[in-house]
């Protein structure tokens, strides 16, 4: 397992609840400077390409304004040539500090989103089961796709642009101010407009934001669950269902969107109503200052200039505003996963285990209040063959996730080797056990990867002998290309057998100690099970085996069965044992083998 190191700088906080408020939105981005770390020289590299590049920007209105007063209101074209090259060295100069700090922030903000986006994928492999068992697969794959493709548009436009709408803007002002202060004051009439103008919409759209990043999570979630069961919700007739029921998230997604973008897209119409309604007035007293002689044209024209140059850095603002209200919206929801808890770390490293495996007393429910196991009690002995059976949902898996670590009792005591398996660190724990469920998950590598795959160190020879011993080898080399073929997405391409011997041959290539078989057999035909079971008794020979089956006839030769019923052991014993004390494990031969008279035959 992948124990998920910190990004320098971004400590755990308590995450906010579902539902619940939103972040405080300097602590988000404090915790995102932080989590720039290795970044931040090129961060400040583009604020200092940013400065130059604005100062040098700001030089073109005064020097327009020079060549008014020197030039146009004399009517002489001394100088003018030198004034104007000057005036496009400056413009050229701004464009290509510009185009460098571009350049320099599309690199600051993929290589921060890709050691953001590592972070993210690390902390999801150390988080324990129960967390996933809460949250959709799709509404994760939201938050570590589209919401950090958030925050590196966010780094990559609207971070650039407010660091120059905010040079820009107190650039122009200072230069305002050494020109003519009153005027000056007369442009900063609207600043307070505007102030109060985004303080007012900026309570709004950050709700709305987020509820849409919440939706867009909840579509996602549906897709992905829709489209890995599109053979269920064929072969159930429930296209039309699976329609309206999108219907309804599109709609809640296009609704959350709309709010959202309508509360900040009024910023836009209402900060140029208010810079026109300031540059006419400007343009008016501007134009009566000069005519009585209080200034000169040039100062005038330089003034409207810089008021424009004010405007901009304003609507570049509320042009961003949605983008950044967005990407914030998107780091909180990244953040919320960041902080999980992950599985603790630590504990003794066996270098070998010989698989005897002790339950003292526990119990342990997914939820508080509903108790799943009630003082489970029994003792295998090392190189043992234990079954589980039972009815659905009467705790048999939870028994073997609960051996695995995948959850922690909320009582009672496991022991392997006599060790207390708290006292054991989980990755080793689990390099001592092989798992193979009743649902065959492949990846989307080749078939001799897939089988190498809890053993990447074993060799192809290796590799192919197992899959011998498991019965998979001739349909293998059945494949186009053998055991180099390619498995399509979770083995679309390979039945259900097919996929489950691969499973097994996994398994069993890792060279457990104990070894757990969760309906392992349960996609097989009956011939090639004949085989497989032969070929497992070898196999299973020396290392102690748990193995939960829903067909009794798989596990009669087991050493011992435990019969799970209500989250207790009803009874224990062999096959011949449990069927002459006619009990529960009587009760489910007879209903699988059609009568009493043949369960006391096959004693």
């Amino acid at each position: 397992m992948i124990r998920p190191q910190p990004l320098q700088g971004i400590a755990p906080q308590p995450a906010a609840g579902a539902g619940g408020s939103a972040r405080d939105t300097g602590s988000t981005l404090r915790r995102l400077w932080a989590g720039i770390g290795a970044q931040r020289g090129g961060l400040v590299l583009a604020f200092v390409l940013t400065l130059l590049g604005t100062g040098l920007g700001l030089l073109g209105p005064w020097l327009i304004g020079r060549v008014v007063d020197a030039n146009v209101v004399p009517r002489t074209l001394d100088g003018l040539a030198g004034a104007c090259a000057w005036l496009l060295a400056v413009y050229l100069g701004a464009a290509g500090l510009t185009w460098a700090q571009s350049r320099l922030m599309i690199i600051v903000s993929q290589r921060t989103v890709t050691a953001l986006r590592s972070r993210l994928f690390a902390t999801l492999q150390g988080l324990p089961l129960a967390f996933f068992a809460r949250r959709s697969h799709g509404e994760l794959m939201s938050r570590a796709t589209n919401d950090i493709e958030l925050i590196a548009l966010f780094l990559n436009q609207a971070l650039p642009q407010l660091l120059t709408s905010v040079v820009m803007l107190f650039g122009s002002l200072a230069i305002m101010l050494w020109l003519d202060p009153w005027l000056t004051l007369l442009a900063l009439l609207v600043v307070p407009l505007v102030a109060l103008a985004t303080r007012a919409v900026a309570r709004r759209t950050r709700r709305h934001f987020s509820a849409q990043q919440a939706s867009m999570g909840e579509l996602s979630g549906f897709m992905e669950e829709t489209l890995s069961g599109q053979k269920v919700v064929q072969a159930c007739r429930r296209e039309g269902e699976a329609l309206r029921t999108f219907a309804g998230l599109n709609a809640q997604v296009r609704e959350a969107a709309t709010r959202a973008q309508i509360m900040a897209g009024t910023m836009g119409p209402a900060m140029n109503a208010m810079n026109n309604a300031a540059y006419a007035l400007m343009a008016a007293v501007g134009g009566w200052l000069a005519l009585r002689g209080h200034t000169s044209l040039g100062v005038v024209i330089a003034f409207l200039n810089y008021s424009r140059q004010i405007e901009r850095p304003i609507n570049d603002f509320a042009n961003q505003f949605n983008l950044a209200q967005s990407a914030l919206a998107g780091a909180e929801r990244v953040l919320d996963i960041l902080d999980e808890a992950g599985e603790p770390g630590g504990g003794a490293r066996p270098q070998a285990v010989r698989g005897e495996v002790e339950f003292r007393g526990v119990s342990f429910g997914y939820q508080p209040d509903r108790p799943v196991l009630r003082g489970i009690d029994f003792h295998a002995e090392a190189g043992s063959s234990i079954a589980l059976v039972g009815p659905t949902g009467a705790g048999k898996s939870t028994i073997v996730n609960l051996l695995m670590r995948f959850y922690e009792p909320d009582a009672g005591t496991i022991l392997v080797d006599g060790r207390d398996i708290r006292e054991l660190d989980r990755d080793a724990l689990r390099a001592h056990c092989g798992m193979v469920l009743q649902e065959a998950q492949l990846f989307s590598v080749s078939v001799r990867e897939n089988i190498r795959f809890g053993r990447p160190q074993a060799s192809d020879a290796e590799v192919e002998e197992v899959a011998r011993l498991v019965q998979a080898d001739d349909f293998i080399r059945s494949l186009p290309q053998g055991y180099d073929t390619p498995v399509a997405g979770n083995g679309g391409n390979l039945s259900q057998g097919q996929r489950q011997l691969l499973t097994i041959a996994r398994a069993l290539l890792a060279d457990p100690a104990i070894l757990i078989l969760d309906e392992a057999t349960s996609s097989i035909d009956s011939r090639s099970e004949a085989r497989l079971q032969a070929a497992m008794k070898l196999l299973l020979r020396g290392r102690s085996s748990f193995v939960i089956a829903h067909r009794l006839s798989t596990i009669e030769t087991a050493d011992r069965i435990l019969v799970i019923a209500g989250g207790r052991i009803a009874e224990a014993g062999t096959h011949a044992e449990l069927l002459q004390r006619q009990g529960v494990y009587h009760g489910l031969y007879r209903s699988q083998f059609g009568g009493a008279e043949k369960a006391v035959e096959a004693v």
